[in-house]
């Protein structure tokens, strides 16, 4: 298996504090209930919500995420994934870039912002493909977004990201993938190959 990753040192940020403070206890405070769950500080829509399933999700106001497809000249297509570091939940596996929706934020939106947050700059042109919603409970879903781009980029830039990688759609079920995205990938996979 052939994969290109990218790996340059992680900029410093307010986020290795916060992620700090997680680590540490401190998420049990983020916690909220459907009627709200966010502290002080950050984005709008970072913080824990107890969705209505009862289990708890990062994104007081759902979460997104983007998958980028590259379609080289007489070469099969390749999807960025992110490694995310030890830091992120589910340390060490592989997903797309993504996080919390803010307030007033489209899911597409939100996956655009956290991409270039995590992974850098995205080539200004892309079409979308389409996207996959994952809505495990009445008040909260995980949106990914399917993009096409003209030419590779990408490479960790917060914590969050330990490397970024393009990958064959054959390769991605053999890498650790994060249990969300493993979940969504037949689904997303799909949209790639139907474009």
């Amino acid at each position: 298996m052939t994969i290109a990753v990218s790996t340059v040192p992680r900029a410093r940020s307010r986020w290795r504090g916060v992620a700090a403070a997680m680590l540490l206890g401190r998420v049990g405070r983020m916690v909220g209930s459907a009627g709200g769950g966010r502290s002080g500080g950050g984005r709008s829509g970072d913080g824990f919500l107890r969705c209505s399933d009862g289990h708890v999700r990062w994104g007081v106001f759902g979460a997104a995420g983007v998958v980028f497809v590259h379609r080289p000249a007489g070469a099969p297509p390749r999807v960025m994934l992110q490694q995310r570091s030890a830091w992120a939940h589910e340390g060490g596996t592989w997903s797309c870039a993504g996080g919390a929706i803010d307030e007033h934020e489209s899911p597409y939106e939100a996956a655009l912002r956290e991409a270039s947050e995590e992974v850098g700059e995205i080539p200004a042109h892309h079409r979308e493909l389409g996207e996959y919603v994952f809505a495990p409970a009445t008040d909260w879903k995980y949106t990914t977004v399917v993009l096409e781009v003209d030419e590779l980029f990408g490479s960790s830039v917060n914590f969050e990201t330990d490397a970024v990688a393009w990958v064959l759609l054959d390769e991605v079920d053999h890498l650790p993938l994060h249990a969300g995205f493993a979940a969504a990938w037949p689904h997303l996979r799909a949209l790639v190959e139907a474009a």
